[in-house]
């Protein structure tokens, strides 16, 4: 589990033109049209290099980073939202926070480990990949890691099972289900088929047993 160092740079460039025309030749140029929003902060259109934003990303949405505007000042913010289509990326929105303030945010869950029921032919589901909690912006993990190897057949992973850092709190339901190990539905059936042969042929064995004596 790491937290946010604030280190991560990303610059961004005013935007004036809002047509479609304008937002898609941006797109082309690689580049991200997005919004900076915020306490005492309108919504400030700017665009991204998007191999920049890429690599933002990848540290997660809760991770505070610097945006320098050109011309402007030089914001800490976090991924508040963004859009993605085929593997491009379509908008994202920037949100300012103060590091002084407590902020919601949803993170990644980061599940670790082979499961021992999977080696017994169950299979791991995941119901979630990401849940919502609240810290300080300097506190809020940017994933959180879940060691999944103790999880055996019909056993289930829920949102209290998860530890957080000291001061970060969950903003889900303690009972939310997570991941589980199921069975596979073609290995029930087969099991099911199984027992119902064997229950045929042990109730055949009795009525012939019946009729000799």
């Amino acid at each position: 589990m790491s937290s946010n160092g604030g280190s991560i740079q990303l610059t961004a460039q005013p935007r004036t033109e809002k047509k479609g025309s304008a937002i898609r030749e941006l797109r082309l140029k690689g580049r991200i049209p997005a919004v900076v929003y915020g306490s005492e902060l309108e919504g400030t259109p700017v665009h991204v290099d998007a191999k920049e934003f890429n690599k933002v990303v990848r540290t997660g949405r809760s991770e505070v980073f610097n945006l320098t505007v050109e011309g402007g000042e030089t914001i800490p913010v976090i991924i508040k939202d963004y859009q993605q289509r085929d593997n491009q990326w379509l908008h994202a929105d920037f949100l300012k926070i103060s590091k002084n303030k407590p902020l919601r945010v949803r993170v990644s869950i980061d599940y670790q480990g082979t499961p021992v029921g999977t080696k017994t032919g169950g299979i791991l589901q995941v119901q979630e990949t990401e849940v919502e909690v609240e810290g300080l912006p300097a506190d809020l993990p940017s994933t959180i890691e879940v060691d999944v190897s103790a999880l055996d057949v019909g056993d289930k992973l829920s949102a209290s099972d998860l530890k957080l850092p000291k001061g970060v709190t969950l903003h889900v339901p303690e009972e939310e289900l997570l991941a589980s190990i199921i069975v596979p539905r073609a290995v029930e059936v087969e099991n099911a088929a199984v027992e119902g042969d064997a229950a045929a042929t042990q109730g055949a064995e009795e009525a012939s047993e019946n009729k000799e004596s």
